[in-house]
């Protein structure tokens, strides 16, 4: 798994913390005998703008937020992983000569000046080393990621301001391939796309055998489809919100926003097609299934048309198919609901030092 996980140091034991645009959410598992079980869960919501395209634009806000949580769920560690994306994060998959890991360490600066379009002084870099070639024994296959130093601060400073350690600083889409490698199993010779539609970003990873062969942030997300039946339905943000997603309000009737939300979600899903088309053009291989999640699959016909669109099969994703809880601590129809939310800190919360 691809993570930037030379930037911190800490210990073995530490809690997920997805932070998003709408939302913050927390979780802790723990490792017993017969796999993973939930120790602590919770989300809160943000307030608007605090995030954007994935940087922190309201500090005390998101302390604020995090604080809360923390003290509600009583969390007792404070070595956390958190996880980035967007703009300021650039993900490239390269080929080299094979050679030792010494020497990659000393080459790899030489090699992320040709593919990173930043400056080096302005970003932190790690790879990974993912398998050599078919085509040829002597070349290898590596996953280059760079996040920029001023995004990486923003985190760690509010992490240290609301009393948390960061450990681990992750990528949204390598966390989502974590979570599903717990709960699923991928045969040798298929490829899947994991889809994770958030509030602003599509975060997409398609992997094959165990390893991804592709990532790409697409920014769009489930708050253009609000902003939409906020703009033509003369609504505020939150009332457009719970249209959105099925709840009703007082004074607007819900097939009001019935045709925006299909022409958003038709829009979203072509941009997820023009991935996976570019992806199987360039691969010379098809999308064998594609797995849905974020809070926008919670959409009840967003499934249905990225599996009209893409034609490829779409089901969404358990993320808590292989974690265990007591359901006298967590309301099982509560954990299911949330599940589409959660891919991300689930693959968060996995994560160890080390691994």
């Amino acid at each position: 798994m691809v993570s930037l996980k030379s930037l911190f140091m800490g210990t073995k034991d530490v809690v997920g913390l997805d932070i998003g645009t709408n939302y913050v959410k927390l979780l802790e598992v723990e490792e017993s005998k017969g796999g993973y079980r939930m120790k602590n869960f919770g989300m809160a919501a943000l307030p608007k703008d605090t995030v954007v395209n994935g940087s922190i634009l309201n500090h005390d806000a998101m302390v604020n937020t995090i604080s809360q949580i923390i003290s509600n769920l009583k969390i007792k560690s404070k070595n956390t992983v958190v996880s980035v994306s967007g703009h300021p994060v650039i993900i490239k998959k390269i080929t080299m000569p094979l050679t030792t890991d010494d020497e990659l360490e000393s080459s790899i600066k030489f090699e992320a000046e040709q593919y990173i379009p930043f400056d080096l002084e302005e970003v932190n870099v790690d790879f990974q080393v993912l398998n050599v070639t078919e085509e040829k024994a002597d070349q290898m296959n590596v996953m280059l990621v760079a996040a920029k130093k001023v995004m990486i601060d923003e985190y760690t400073r509010v992490l240290s301001d609301a009393g948390m350690k960061p450990v681990i600083l992750d990528v949204d889409v390598f966390a989502l391939e974590n979570a599903f490698e717990v709960s699923y199993q991928l045969e040798e010779d298929k490829s899947a796309a994991l889809v994770d539609i958030g509030a602003s970003t599509i975060n997409i990873n398609i992997i094959r055998g165990g390893t991804s062969a592709f990532t790409r942030d697409i920014f769009l997300g489930g708050n253009y489809i609000t902003e939409e039946i906020q703009k033509q339905l003369g609504i505020s943000f939150e009332e457009a919100e719970a249209l959105k997603t099925g709840r009703s309000i007082e004074g607007a009737v819900q097939g009001e926003s019935e045709d925006i939300i299909r022409k958003g979600c038709d829009n979203i899903a072509s941009e997820i097609h023009k991935t996976l088309d570019f992806f199987s053009s360039t691969a010379y291989e098809n999308i064998d299934k594609l797995y849905l999640s974020g809070g926008c699959a919670k959409i009840t016909i967003l499934k249905d048309i990225i599996e009209e669109k893409t034609n490829v099969s779409t089901e969404l994703i358990d993320c808590f198919k292989n974690i265990k809880y007591d359901e006298g601590e967590f309301d099982a129809e509560y954990i299911q609901d949330i599940s589409p939310h959660a891919s991300v800190v689930v693959g968060l919360a996995l994560r160890r030092l080390g691994d």
